[in-house]
């Protein structure tokens, strides 16, 4: 990666930390009530940063893609570990209990 940004070059690994800490520190839980889907938070989001986003696109190489790639995927597969608790929540629930020692002869 070659960018510049005030004059310093940024690594991508030094992009996804800057990317980690804005998307940290962004209150996207309030556009989500607001009524707005995944996709229009994180378009929200691209254009409130879009100055170094700019960056970012300007400075991308085909080398930044295999990270880019494996980051995508451990995203993924963060959405299915919480796609899995959200599963077992609703198990847990649907789940009768029946005290056999209370049953009437």
């Amino acid at each position: 990666m070659n960018g510049i940004v005030n004059d310093k070059s940024k690594s991508i690994f030094e992009w996804l930390n800057w990317l980690s800490i804005k998307w940290n520190s962004y209150e996207a839980f309030l556009d989500f009530e607001d009524g707005s889907n995944p996709k229009e938070v994180a378009e929200k989001f691209v254009d409130l940063n879009r100055i170094e986003f700019l960056h970012l696109f300007e400075s991308l190489d085909k080398d930044d893609l295999d990270v880019l790639d494996q980051m995508q995927k451990l995203t993924e597969s963060e959405s299915h570990v919480f796609k899995m608790i959200r599963d077992q929540i609703d198990y847990l629930n649907k789940v009768k209990y029946v005290d056999f020692n209370k049953r009437e002869y």
